[in-house]
């Protein structure tokens, strides 16, 4: 028995580019392009009336923008399992940051190959990371310096503390691997740690786990000693 194909929307106010992404998409047995907008008020329309699996969303669209419109449909409850894939100019594009904030769970440049762009709409359904958790967390120091604030930041108080310390490496952009081999823990107790988070922390995958490292104060804003340069990565483990 075939499963149902992964069935997502084209959001870009270029109609060439849409085109080029839907014949992409549509060649792909396992993948369905099920709606189209050019902006990102028809985009939130489109989504809610077709109530897709991914969202491909271009940051920079007229009437409303692709954050103001991904943070819609990430508040939209019929639309939970919906993800939001942001398509980018640039990796530390600030747009992107506040697309991530908005509820995106990942984002890809718009100059990527197709095998990427593919892998990535997978990749996104499954609620798998995009790209190595060093480009993750570059993205989230570069934006959330800050000065002295008036309120300390401080754990969630319904985290217990080895989940706090789980959070905090998460932040720091360790893998599973990673924190498994730190903490002396098993790969499956690390997954079931951070199933934990997502739930108490209403988080819809391990990007906003990283944000929510940051906002927690976990985390400083400077880069990790691993993190590295250059375009988004496809090769997290």
């Amino acid at each position: 028995m075939t499963s149902a194909p992964v069935r997502v929307v084209l959001a870009d106010d270029q109609p060439l580019l849409r085109h080029s992404l839907a014949m992409i998409i549509n060649a792909e047995p396992d993948l369905a392009v099920v709606g189209e907008a050019h902006d990102g008020l028809e985009a939130t329309t489109v989504a809610s009336d077709t109530t897709p699996d991914v969202v491909l969303m271009d940051v920079r669209m007229p009437r409303l923008d692709g954050i103001e419109a991904t943070r819609r449909i990430c508040r939209m409850p019929k639309l939970a399992h919906t993800r939001v894939l942001v398509l980018s100019m640039f990796d530390l594009d600030e747009y992107v940051f506040h697309a991530l904030r908005a509820g995106a769970s990942g984002f890809l440049l718009k100059d990527s190959k197709p095998t990427d762009l593919l892998a990535a709409i997978r990749r996104t359904h499954n609620g798998e990371p995009l790209f190595a958790p060093s480009i993750l967390t570059r993205l989230v120091a570069h934006y959330t310096a800050r000065g002295p604030t008036a309120v300390e930041p401080s754990p969630p108080d319904q985290l217990t503390t080895r989940e706090v310390e789980m959070l905090g490496l998460i932040g720091q952009g360790l893998s599973n691997d990673e924190i498994a081999h730190q903490l002396t823990i098993s790969i499956k107790t690390v997954k079931t740690h951070v199933s934990h988070l997502l739930r108490k922390l209403d988080a819809r995958d391990r990007t906003h786990l990283v944000i929510a490292a940051y906002d927690a104060g976990l985390v400083s804003a400077r880069p990790h000693p691993s993190h590295i340069s250059g375009r988004n990565r496809l090769d997290e483990r």
